[in-house]
């Protein structure tokens, strides 16, 4: 379906029926995919919020100052709908669901992966999928609690990295959850103590021993791999100089690998979403995200599939360079 305010309409009048709503987010989910889960949760009748691939640790801080009540293993569980959010493609999601009866909200670049479902809502203008579950509410009138505006505002600002990322649209839909309770912004900023805990630093650490770099021009690849908090080792690789880093963990036979670009680089024209994108088409993976934050999974070798990252990078990297924009 094409994206049209009317397709989110349908969505939310969807929700609005009743009758047992599971709402789905990615493996690993950040507070962004919580947040919107649970402000559907709280918003319409029957919803139980679904994490089969568990959540971060900032996004496990969340559920408990809110109280957010999640379930891991949704094997059993019986519902009339499927509510997807905030999940790139169908691979981000941990067991066999049947997209058929499946509402997809998203904010990350559109995936023709998600052509099965009932209906698909994806507007990649929007920096967090916060927003978008915002604008569902309202559009159907619902009530917005302190918690869930606490929740929501929490969303956006942990997706734009604390506001570094953070669309026009996104400050507004800020500012306006902040006006319905008079909320403080220190209220928002000490929801949780999201200070690295030391198993996060180490992982950094070590990420920085096994790193290999590649240089084009004034530009840097790095890549390197961890067994977690790949997004985090992804963003200190960036601090230490990086432009563009990968780092990939492998469990059996599955690979999960997170990406990162500075903003530098995305007004060049690099697009991670895109080219993790490509990357997950040619090795029958899952691959998306944004311009300057992305991930792909699936079976095979990691060690395989950071090459090919950093050669399709590098490409890129070289292209931009012969165009002049150095």
């Amino acid at each position: 379906m094409f994206l049209t305010l009317s397709v989110l309409s349908s969505i939310a009048k969807e929700l609005s029926k009743g009758g047992g709503t599971l709402a789905l987010v990615h493996g690993n989910a950040d507070s962004d995919a919580l947040a919107s889960a649970f402000a559907v949760q709280r918003s319409f009748p029957g919803v139980v919020v679904g994490v089969p691939g568990g959540l971060d640790r900032v996004a496990k801080l969340l559920a408990k100052e809110l109280g957010i009540e999640t379930v891991e293993d949704v094997s059993g569980l019986k519902a009339d709908r499927l509510l997807i959010l905030d999940t790139s493609g169908p691979e981000q999601l941990e067991g066999e669901f049947d997209f058929s009866k499946a509402f997809v909200v998203d904010h990350h670049t559109r995936n023709e992966k998600w052509s099965a479902a009932a209906m698909y809502y994806c507007d990649d203008s929007k920096s967090s999928c916060s927003e978008i579950v915002f604008e569902l509410l309202k559009m159907e009138g619902r009530e917005v609690t302190k918690d869930v505006a606490l929740a929501l505002m929490f969303g956006m600002l942990t997706d734009t990295g604390y506001f570094k990322f953070a669309k026009p649209a996104t400050l507004t839909a800020f500012s306006e959850l902040m006006a319905l309770h008079g909320t403080q912004m220190d209220e928002v900023m000490g929801l949780v103590d999201a200070e690295e805990d030391i198993s996060e630093r180490v992982s950094q650490l070590k990420g920085a021993q096994r790193l290999k770099y590649w240089k084009v021009g004034n530009y840097i690849v790095a890549v390197s791999r961890g067994s977690a908090f790949e997004a985090s080792v992804c963003k200190s690789l960036l601090d230490l100089g990086a432009d563009i880093a990968f780092v990939g963990s492998q469990r059996g036979d599955s690979f999960r690998i997170s990406g990162r670009a500075t903003q530098a680089v995305v007004r060049r024209g690099v697009h991670l979403g895109k080219l993790l994108g490509d990357v997950g088409a040619e090795t029958t993976n899952g691959g998306g995200g944004h311009p300057g934050a992305a991930g792909i999974s699936g079976k095979g070798d990691v060690e395989a599939i950071l090459n090919i990252c950093v050669d399709n990078s590098l490409r890129l990297l070289s292209k931009i360079l012969s165009s002049g924009d150095r």
